[in-house]
């Protein structure tokens, strides 16, 4: 009793202190960010990336903007091949030992995202140590520490290449971390660091079903696959049964808003649910408010940001702008700089800011994952609340969905075509689409315009999926479990089509 006593008082400790940082990176954002840039430039000056764009010399802001590229993953690309081939002091200080294999991009190849010592310590893991820290603050008789977390992570298996390390971002994490996080977490890192996904959820399952969990930390759609599992091992009627002492989700990677009311009726009791903002690229954001639909950005974690304006994407040379001239309800692509060493990237987010004073934004979609094939600007918030409204109106619940342009063919119109996996189906499929459609009207204008009298747009096209043809079809792909997300939205039919010719 004295040991857990001690261990309460220095958690407890800890917690005060970090909220009064976090306070004070929210009372002075702009001092905050500005200290943050400065910084990472002085660090990397001497770096074959800060020679070529003369970082010793940057003074300013705009000195930063005139010197320093806006690049893609592309274009950074044969910098991260010479760090990852071992070569030191590329973009950031000494060699670069740990690279996130990332699938979240539309092409092809993956993508390997540098992994600093600092980009670990001060970003992804003081993060981690945020969350605890803000639900603890909004919910001062959390048992969060009486406790296991289940945390569940993608392949864990580690890849040596040349002098460096490649894999999952959760691999990475959860090879460097400290000790204590053994001992609260489930399952155990023998089992987390399984590769194979069939294999992996039994082993969790196995070792899970018998721990006392307190908390879940996951992507919603494989977190409910492995509770859907869970259930059926165990023969118990919600999750609730088996866990008592459950009491809050940290969820993220893709919206929750498709999966709430399934979560409720598997749970069987009110959860609290709390959403975060993280990437292999770094750690952005955080649900600091208990109920909230928005994430506070998270300004100190070694990460200077700028946003580009949705109609300047599109531009050769597109003008981002810092944190100080953002305004609220605007679609930004988000730019990062990172203590990982990337150094103005576009991420490929795209955000929306519902406060400024704090900086709280929401994630609108992806700079990629758009349908916007006759000028719809169909973005994925739009298309959540449409099918939210649908289910509502038909008792329907969606677990998994995509959707593409059907392009003109002679004096055809044009058309969106939609495959929605139900966990419920509809009681009149009819009506879930004509819900859907005309809530999409409602919220988005451009939308509108192209579907009135069918002028360009006709009635979408729905298609019933088959049960688990997501979860087969991520499984051809090799994408099964940890951040691989069904890509939600198309500009093209790289995805419905073997989606369709699979569900025929």
């Amino acid at each position: 009793m004295a040991t857990k006593a001690l261990f309460n008082s220095v958690v407890n400790w800890f917690i005060k202190q970090r909220i009064e940082q976090i306070q004070n990176f929210m009372n002075h954002p702009i001092d905050t960010q500005n200290g943050i840039l400065f910084s990472q430039l002085y660090h990397a000056e001497n770096t074959e990336y800060g020679k070529l764009h003369g970082f010793s010399s940057i003074s300013s802001y705009k000195d930063f903007q005139n010197r320093v590229p806006i690049v893609s993953y592309e274009d950074f690309e044969p910098y991260i091949e010479k760090a990852r081939q071992g070569q030191r002091d590329i973009f950031w200080p000494g060699i670069i030992k740990n690279f996130a294999k990332s699938s979240g991009t539309t092409n092809a190849k993956s993508k390997f995202i540098p992994i600093t010592e600092e980009s670990l310590e001060d970003c992804h893991f003081k993060a981690g140590k945020d969350l605890v820290s803000i639900y603890a603050n909004n919910h001062p008789d959390n048992q969060l520490f009486s406790n296991k977390n289940l945390r569940l992570g993608g392949s864990s298996e580690m890849y040596q290449e040349f002098n460096t390390k490649f894999g999952d971002l959760s691999a990475i994490l959860i090879d460097n971390l400290p000790f204590w996080v053994e001992i609260t977490t489930t399952p155990s890192k023998k089992v987390s660091l399984m590769s194979e996904w069939e294999s992996k959820l039994k082993a969790i399952v196995s070792e899970v079903k018998n721990e006392d969990v307190g908390s879940l930390t996951g992507v919603p759609s494989w977190m409910m696959v492995l509770l859907q599992r869970v259930l059926k091992e165990t023969g118990v009627q919600s999750i609730s049964e088996l866990w008592p002492n459950l009491e809050v989700f940290f969820h993220g990677g893709i919206s929750f808003e498709p999966y709430r009311e399934q979560y409720k009726k598997l749970i069987g009791k009110n959860l609290n649910y709390y959403e975060i903002y993280n990437a292999s690229e770094g750690f952005f954001g955080i649900q600091d408010r208990f109920g909230s639909d928005e994430m506070l950005l998270m300004l100190d974690y070694g990460i200077f940001y700028e946003f580009i304006p949705m109609e300047e994407l599109g531009n050769e040379h597109p003008k981002a702008i810092p944190l100080e001239e953002v305004e609220m309800g605007k679609n930004y692509a988000m730019v990062i700089t990172t203590n990982g060493g990337l150094w103005r990237y576009l991420i490929g987010d795209t955000v929306i800011f519902t406060s400024l004073d704090p900086f709280r934004i929401k994630i609108s979609g992806r700079t990629k994952h758009y349908i916007n094939a006759f000028g719809e600007e169909l973005m994925i918030g739009n298309v959540e609340k449409a099918i939210t409204k649908a289910c509502e109106a038909t008792g329907a619940h969606v677990c998994e969905f995509t959707g593409a342009p059907i392009f003109m063919n002679g004096e055809e119109k044009g058309a969106h075509e939609w495959i929605f996996e139900f966990t419920h189906h509809p009681s009149d499929n009819e009506q879930f689409l004509d819900t859907f459609d005309s809530f999409l009207k409602e919220i988005n204008s451009d939308y509108e315009a192209k579907r009135y009298n069918d002028i360009t747009l006709r009635r979408p096209v729905m298609h019933v999926a088959k049960p688990q043809l997501f979860y087969r079809w991520m499984e051809m792909r090799g994408k099964l479990g940890g951040q691989n997300k069904v890509p939600r939205l198309s500009n093209n039919r790289e995805y419905i089509d073997p989606l369709l010719k699979l569900n025929s």
